[in-house]
């Protein structure tokens, strides 16, 4: 099916980790022009763009997304060169695999953790619209497109990473909110999030390593497997293209093999005659507060 991308020009932000290099990829195999931003590895991503075949079409920008200034230097490059921006993938963002309960998180991991996947989101977002805002609409009526990744721990929590699992859920409001005011701006243009699950990356590679964890996790799905970022990739797809998600707005598109929530309890942690009991008092779990659960979700976003 052809998705009608050819010519367009698409923003993808922390296009240096797995998830962003197979968007960055798979909208190069449909015909556009992609911008890719990084920070700390752009020099990397750079030479991984020019060992492509679409390297001609493509850009590479750097920029923290924490610094909003920043964004809009690195959107006017991009304007500067393509002289509009058709669509944006905000995916750039953070997790830090160490599991820590609240009330032992310290404040530099909350703020860095929000800063990012939150605020650097808006930030992104923000640039993209004031570049469509100079721009116009499509002179072909195309509608402009803005994809925000998020994660599957903003819909279901995560323990021991609630600055993760607010960053991301926060992302349901910005969308619900967005699709109304792009509209002011692009009377075609959409908004819509993409939650992954676990997926297998170099970000997850550590934590998958450790075989209790794989099954805890697959075992909240029915598919019994993990995302691949090419799966993340084409869910973009789908929603930037006008062929496959015209009417499409305001929606959250999990990718998570059916995933149905979180596993608290495994088997021999339950007191069975204890709950058929008269007593409401739960019994002890016998963990430490911070011990590592197998989260159902895996980090949705590459670092930026």
């Amino acid at each position: 099916m052809d998705l009608e991308l050819s010519g367009r020009t698409v923003l993808i932000t922390g296009a240096s980790g797995g998830i962003g290099r197979a968007i960055a990829a798979a909208f190069a195999a449909e015909g556009a022009r992609v911008a890719l931003h990084a920070r700390r590895q752009a020099a990397a991503l750079a030479d991984w763009v020019a060992r492509q075949t679409w390297r001609d079409r493509a850009l590479v920008v750097q920029a923290d997304v924490r610094a909003p200034a920043e964004l809009d230097a690195a959107v006017d490059e991009v304007l500067e060169r393509w002289h509009r921006l058709d669509a944006c993938i905000v995916n750039a963002g953070v997790w830090v695999a160490e599991p820590v309960a609240l009330v032992r998180l310290p404040e530099e991991r909350v703020r860095t953790v929000v800063e990012t996947n939150l605020l650097g989101a808006i930030w992104s977002a923000r640039a993209f619209l004031r570049a469509l805002a100079r721009t116009g609409p499509r002179p072909d009526g195309g509608g402009a497109a803005l994809v925000f990744i998020g994660s599957t721990a903003g819909r279901f929590g995560e323990r021991g990473h609630v600055e993760y699992a607010a960053s991301k859920a926060a992302l349901r409001g910005v969308v619900l909110t967005l699709k109304n005011e792009i509209v002011e701006i692009d009377p075609r243009g959409r908004v819509n999030l993409v939650e992954p699950g676990w997926t297998v990356t170099e970000m997850t590679q550590g934590v998958l390593g450790d075989e209790a964890v794989v099954k805890r996790a697959a075992s909240t799905m029915p598919l019994r497997r993990f995302a691949s970022a090419h799966d993340i990739a084409a869910a973009t797809l789908v929603l930037v293209s006008e062929v496959t998600a015209r009417h499409v707005s305001g929606e959250f598109l999990t990718v998570a093999g059916g995933m149905e929530g979180r596993i608290l309890w495994v088997a021999d942690e339950i007191d069975a005659a204890a709950l058929r009991g008269a007593s409401g008092a739960p019994p002890a779990s016998g963990r430490a507060p911070d011990e590592e659960r197998a989260a159902d979700h895996g980090p949705g976003s590459s670092c930026a």
